[in-house]
């Protein structure tokens, strides 16, 4: 059921909302004794997903026993990002998921299951995962915080993505991706219902109703005047609660063009990207709208690698990011990507296909190093001061003659030409 619903992509909603809100559908759910809350990492920020903790701390008092962020394959949350993200949360409050470790196997979805939403692509089990915290904490309530928004695997991130995937093992992580990225990127971004959906779907009717999990779900969207705003809030423990956020979703963080884009500038904030695992959302959040023949230019001030694992920075030093059609066969070809088929997902979403240029700037990769990868290298400097972020504004923008379309930070929707997103 849905125990809170608020949402308009013409409105947004306060803290003092957010906090009435959340106490609202504190109080339909009931008391309860252990409370497990499970937000995402630093990398959502913007989600609100840490205020949202923090209120949820402070109404549960003692009986929020632990915050399990759901890191995925990402970097363990610091102090630093700690203390800017969940404000009063304490400390010894926060556990470390190990993707690689402390798991509990729920049950698979079957190889039939997978070629029928595949059609036929792939034939592979699917291991329900979470973390034994999740699975075995003792919790009569996991709060699993998310933000809805166009995602690269999943077609909307959020709901049971940020169980099954944020505190999933190396197997699920592996497998779901690889789907995504073999289905084809581009046919299920900022969609609700994809392959990888109906499969994390289909597992938790199958095994997660034991589980108590309430999710609560927010919708982000920039104002007139360009700052970030909260445009929605919905808490429930169903499927519905995930089609409501996903339909506001849509409206508020899909921009459509009626024109492709013939030169994008995206910057990368470093406090959040600093790897092109994540930065690489400059890529495929814009490139159903850039035009063929068309500029990519990525100024990304703290990239200083690749993975965020050191095992997956090496694999994508050693195979770079290519055509869909060449990762293929160096899956088929080497036993280290098919042991790490997330990997080989994130070279597929990393490539233009050949249909545009893109030109990252990093302040801590080499020429030789990104060349290698298989992108185009620019100064960062230099292009920091051809196109100024300071002095930019998000979208159409005029720098010394040129016409550009600026992003100030790409995890916040998805830009696509109307001809591209049917």
């Amino acid at each position: 059921m849905i125990y809170y619903e608020r949402g308009s992509a013409s409105t947004s909603i306060s803290d003092a909302e957010l906090r009435a809100g959340l106490a609202q559908a504190f109080k339909a759910i009931g008391p309860r004794r252990r409370v497990l809350a499970v937000p995402p990492d630093f990398t959502r920020f913007h989600s609100r997903a840490g205020r949202i903790t923090e209120i949820a701390w402070q109404h549960y008092g003692a009986a929020l026993t632990d915050v399990l962020p759901a890191t995925g394959t990402h970097f363990e949350v610091t102090d630093a990002e700690k203390r800017a993200m969940f404000g009063e949360v304490p400390r010894e409050l926060f556990r470390v998921h190990r993707w690689k470790e402390s798991l509990e196997t729920l049950g698979r979805v079957p190889a039939e299951f997978i070629q029928e939403v595949s059609e036929g692509a792939l034939s592979f089990d699917w291991p329900a995962q979470v973390d034994t915290l999740v699975a075995r904490g003792g919790h009569d309530l996991v709060l699993s915080i998310g933000q809805v928004v166009p995602h690269e695997v999943i077609g909307m991130a959020g709901h049971m993505k940020n169980l099954f995937i944020g505190t999933g093992g190396a197997e699920a992580i592996h497998k779901s991706h690889y789907l995504g990225a073999v289905y084809g990127m581009e046919r299920m971004m900022g969609r609700a219902d994809t392959p990888v959906r109906a499969v994390l779907d289909h597992a938790s009717a199958l095994f997660a109703g034991g589980l108590p999990v309430v999710h609560v779900l927010t919708v982000v969207g920039r104002e007139p005047d360009g700052t970030l705003a909260l445009k929605g809030l919905f808490v429930g423990d169903d499927r519905q609660t995930f089609t409501r956020a996903a339909a506001l979703s849509r409206e508020v963080n899909v921009q459509l063009l009626d024109e492709p884009l013939q030169k994008v500038v995206v910057y990368l904030d470093p406090g959040e990207f600093k790897s092109t695992w994540l930065g690489n959302k400059s890529i495929y959040r814009t490139r159903m709208a850039i035009a063929d023949g068309g500029e990519l230019i990525v100024l990304a001030p703290g990239v200083r690698q690749f993975g965020e694992d050191p095992g997956i920075d090496a694999l994508i030093r050693r195979y770079g990011y290519f055509t869909t059609p060449r990762i293929l066969d160096l899956v088929r070809q080497n036993a280290d990507l098919q042991q790490n088929l997330s990997v080989a997902a994130h070279l597929i979403h990393g490539s233009s296909e050949e249909r545009f240029s893109i030109t990252y700037c990093p302040a801590g990769l080499t020429r030789g190093q990104v060349e290698n990868a298989g992108f185009r290298w620019a100064d960062l400097a230099q292009m920091s001061r051809r196109y100024d972020p300071a002095r930019l504004h998000d979208g159409w923008n005029e720098c010394g003659g040129e016409r550009i379309y600026y992003i100030s930070n790409p995890a916040t929707g998805l830009w696509a030409s109307r001809a591209r997103f049917t």
